[in-house]
């Protein structure tokens, strides 16, 4: 099957679009991909809109669906995909009591013609789950099942992780900020010139202050067991110093890898770490991890052919195949919820008849 997933992550940086084929198996091939940036003001006006009006959020809901469904034109290319799976722009997410995406599907399946699955955390919820993460559904589908234990990263503005394999089920969940807190500083720094560290060259040349390390790691999100998830609303701009510099963004990135190989080293020892998100471009970050979880390995997800951007979409590309095909694509083990569940609303992308 021929599926296309469309996401716009916590930070808000662009559209990531995939084409994917699903199937025979567990086989899941991505055929294309692509990034659609948003401008510096695009991202501005969708970072703000947690304090948006009504009026705001309904023009920015359509707005972003009309992006998406160029994302979607765009990377279909002449291809007939059976299903467009939209994770839709994050504005809000109170784990397992309320959460709310936006990029009003209809538009991309009026614009493709396509059948349109979106809106995918709700259903969770009401099964009793947090909403999210919901990519681990993708990580065991892809990568489970194998004798060994494996560990799959995944680092956007949130970083998340899920352990796969070794005849255990599936353990998913949140770690904590991922890119965020230091694009948020970069952004502030900078006046908005810049939107993150390219590279990690800022935090390869600042200091890291120990206090202020110490500080963020008191924060009670990290000594939470999972299942639990989290973003901008708990780990927005307000949790960092009012005024930033290299410094900080320094002590931000050396944060950053030390939540995540504690939440992973609490549950699990792996000898390979597969990183993918943009987290991946940012040499420092890595680097840290590296020296973390040494002597594990720490690799990107192109050594097992899936390109780091491309990882998100095609997680949503077979959500939405097996929506539509009524098979549960959740993980409980990952949410919390009771039960897994067919996540997702379908919204047709053609009439077959105009009779009543």
């Amino acid at each position: 099957m021929l599926a296309v997933g469309l996401m716009s992550g916590t930070s808000a940086d662009g559209i990531s679009a995939a084409l994917v084929r699903i199937g025979p198996g567990r086989a899941v091939r991505i055929l294309r991909q692509l990034t659609i940036p948003f401008s510096r003001a695009e991202q501005a006006r969708i970072l703000a809109l947690r304090d948006a009006t009504v009026a705001e959020l309904s023009e920015a809901n359509f707005s972003l669906g009309r992006r998406f469904a160029d994302a979607a034109r765009r990377v279909m290319r002449g291809s007939r995909p059976r299903v467009i799976g939209s994770h839709g722009q994050t504005v809000w997410h109170a784990p397992g009591r309320h959460t709310l995406q936006i990029g009003e599907p209809s538009l991309i399946a009026e614009a493709t013609g396509v059948d349109v699955v979106a809106d995918f955390r709700p259903r969770d919820i009401a099964a009793g789950g947090q909403g999210a993460p919901l990519v681990p559904f993708f990580d065991e589908f892809v990568f489970g099942g194998t004798r060994r234990r494996r560990c799959l990263l995944n680092i956007g503005g949130i970083a998340n992780v899920t352990l796969v394999g070794g005849g255990r089920r599936p353990v998913a969940f949140d770690t904590g900020p991922g890119n965020c807190l230091i694009d948020d500083t970069v952004r502030r720094l900078t006046g908005g010139r810049e939107t993150f560290d390219r590279g990690g060259r800022r935090a390869r040349v600042g200091r890291i202050d120990g206090q202020l390390l110490e500080r963020l790691l008191a924060h009670p999100y990290f000594r939470k067991r999972p299942p639990k998830s989290t973003g901008r609303e708990l780990f927005g701009p307000g949790f960092v110093p009012a005024r930033p510099s290299d410094n900080t963004i320094a002590t931000l990135t050396v944060f950053t890898a030390v939540t995540i190989a504690d939440a992973i080293r609490r549950l699990s020892a792996p000898s390979e770490i597969i990183v993918s998100g943009g987290g991946v471009f940012n040499a420092t970050l890595m680097k840290h991890l590296e020296w973390l979880f040494a002597p594990a390995r720490v690799v990107s997800s192109d050594t097992v052919g899936l390109p780091p951007l491309a990882k998100e979409p095609a997680a949503f590309a077979l959500l939405a195949a097996r929506a539509i095909q009524g098979l549960p694509n959740t993980v409980p083990s990952a949410t919390g919820a009771r039960r897994a569940v067919v996540a997702g609303k379908i919204i047709p992308g053609k009439v077959i008849s105009t009779k009543l």
